[in-house]
C-alpha cells in the first residue's frame, strides 16, 4: 500500500477506532484491578522504516536483557522485515508480520497478529511508532496489561486516543536511538508518575556489525568485475540518489549527483562509482548512470540481495546518500557514509557511527518534519536540500577518501 493511502487510512479510520477503543479501555478500567508485575514477555511494535530498526537495535537489546531473547516479539509490516532478520536480535519465529499490500491483507494479518500476541500471553507492548493510530490500536488490542507509548498531552500531535498504561511524553531533543531506549526503560517505571521519568537518556549505544560470507563477497566481486571491466583494484564510491516514497522531499537533485559523480571521476582515474537502489529504482539509477556517461560509472540497483548489498557496502570506501534507510544500513559495515539532511534533523535521525558524516544546511525552516506533524510537510520547495552545494559534498568525499588507508577488499568474511 502506498504511503499516502496508509496515512489517509490512519487518519480517517484510525481516529474513530481510537475513540471507540479508548471508551472500552476506560470502561474496562472500572472493573479491572491494577497489578504491577515485572515484565515477562515483550512485544515491540515498529511497522515501518527499516532504517529506524537499525537505530532501535540498542533498545531491542535492552528488552532482551529484561526478559530474555526468546520472550521478545516484534510486529512489523512484511516488506520491512528483512533488516530485522539480518540483525538477528530476536528469534525469527517471534517476528509477527502484517502484509501491507491492500486493506484485506492488512485487516486479516492484523487480526492474526492480535490472536498470536494474546496466545503468547504477551504482558508488555511497546509502541515504537511515534503517534500512529494503527500501532496504538494494535498495542491496546494485543491484550498486554502494560502498554508503553507516546501521548501528546498538550502537544500538537494528532489524536490517537488514550490507550497506553504508560503514557510517555515525546522529547524533540533526544536522538531517535535514545527515544526508543527511553520507551523500553519506561517499562520499569510506575505508570502513574508519567510523564515524569526518573532517569537520564542512556548514553550506551551498541553498533551491530554485518560480516558477509565468502559466497556473498564472491557474487558482488563478480558483479563489479562485470560492471567495471579491467578495474579490479579500483576504489569504489557508492551513490544512493533515492529517498523512498515516505518523504520524497528529502531527495537531493539528480543534476547535483551527476555533477558530483563527474567531478569525483575526474579527480581520481582509479575511482569507480556504483549507483545503488532497490529493484523498483533500477530505471532511475540506470538513467542517472547514462547521464554521467562514464565506463567507470554503472548502476547496480536491483542486482543484489539484501545481504549482497551489505557485502557491496563492505567492499566500498564511501557512500553518498539522501537521508533514507541505506544511510543506516551502511553503518553496519566499514564503509564511510556521507548523508544529506534537509526536512529532518541530523541531531535526531543521523547515524552516530564514527564513519557517519552528516551534511545539513540548517535553514530556519528546517527541520519541518517531526513526530508531532505525523512527518508530513506542506513544503514543495526543498531549499534545505538545494542549499547543500556540490562543492561541499565533493570536498567531504575527497577528504574521507584521503583519510581512508585500508586497502580495498581487505574485509572480514564470515566462515561456515
Amino acid at each position: 500500500m502506498q504511503v499516502k493511502s496508509m496515512r489517509l487510512l490512519d487518519r480517517w479510520v484510525g481516529v474513530p477506532i481510537s475513540v471507540l477503543l479508548t471508551g472500552f479501555r476506560k470502561l474496562g478500567d472500572l472493573f479491572r484491578r491494577s497489578r504491577v508485575e515485572a515484565p515477562k514477555r515483550i512485544v515491540i511494535i515498529k511497522l515501518v522504516e527499516q532504517g529506524a530498526t537499525v537505530i532501535a537495535a540498542p533498545a531491542i537489546e535492552r528488552a532482551i536483557e529484561m526478559v530474555g531473547r526468546e520472550n521478545v516479539f516484534f510486529a512489523v509490516f512484511t516488506e520491512n522485515r528483512p533488516i530485522l532478520d539480518l540483525l538477528d536480535l530476536i528469534p525469527a519465529d517471534n517476528v509477527i508480520e502484517i502484509r501491507g499490500d491492500g486493506l484485506i491483507a492488512i485487516a486479516l494479518d492484523t487480526i492474526g497478529a492480535i490472536f498470536r500476541l494474546r496466545r503468547e500471553r504477551v504482558d508488555t507492548a511497546v509502541d515504537f511508532e511515534f503517534f500512529s493510530r494503527f500501532s496504538g490500536a494494535l498495542t491496546y488490542l494485543s491484550g498486554a496489561g502494560r502498554r508503553v507509548g507516546f501521548h501528546s498531552y498538550a502537544g500538537e500531535a494528532g489524536y490517537r486516543g488514550d490507550l497506553m498504561t504508560h503514557r510517555v511524553a515525546y522529547n524533540i531533543r533526544l536522538h531517535a536511538s535514545e527515544t526508543y531506549r527511553m520507551l523500553i526503560d519506561a517499562i520499569e517505571v510506575d505508570g502513574s508518575q508519567l510523564p515524569t521519568l526518573g532517569f537520564k537518556p542512556s548514553a550506551a549505544t551498541s553498533e551491530p556489525k554485518f560480516v558477509p560470507n565468502e559466497a556473498e563477497v564472491a557474487n558482488v566481486k563478480a558483479m563489479l568485475a562485470d560492471s567495471f571491466p579491467g578495474m579490479t583494484h579500483a576504489r569504489l564510491v557508492l551513490i544512493n540518489a533515492n529517498a523512498g516514497d515516505l518523504l520524497p522531499i528529502r531527495r537531493w537533485a539528480n543534476d547535483r549527483y551527476v555533477e558530483l559523480a563527474k567531478r569525483l571521476l575526474d579527480h581520481d582515474p582509479a575511482l569507480c562509482i556504483a549507483l545503488t537502489g532497490a529493484e523498483n529504482e533500477r530505471d532511475g539509477a540506470e538513467e542517472l548512470a547514462s547521464r554521467i556517461g562514464s565506463k567507470r560509472c554503472a548502476s547496480v540497483a536491483g542486482r543484489t540481495t539484501l545481504t549482497e548489498l551489505f557485502a557491496l557496502y563492505s567492499l566500498s570506501e564511501v557512500m553518498v546518500t539522501n537521508d533514507s534507510g541505506p544511510a543506516h544500513y551502511a553503518t553496519l559495515t566499514p564503509v564511510d557514509v556521507v548523508t544529506l539532511f534537509g526536512p529532518e534533523s541530523p541531531a535526531v535521525f543521523g547515524a552516530r557511527s564514527e564513519r557517519s558524516h552528516l551534511l545539513w544546511a540548517g535553514l530556519s525552516c528546517s527541520p519541518c518534519v517531526n513526530a508531532f506533524n505525523q512527518r508530513v510537510t506542506t513544503c514543495t520547495n526543498n531549499r534545505c536540500m538545494q542549499d547543500i552545494g556540490v562543492d561541499e559534498v565533493y570536498e567531504k568525499v575527497v577528504s574521507v577518501l584521503t583519510q581512508r588507508s585500508a586497502p580495498v577488499g581487505a574485509i572480514k568474511v564470515a566462515t561456515a
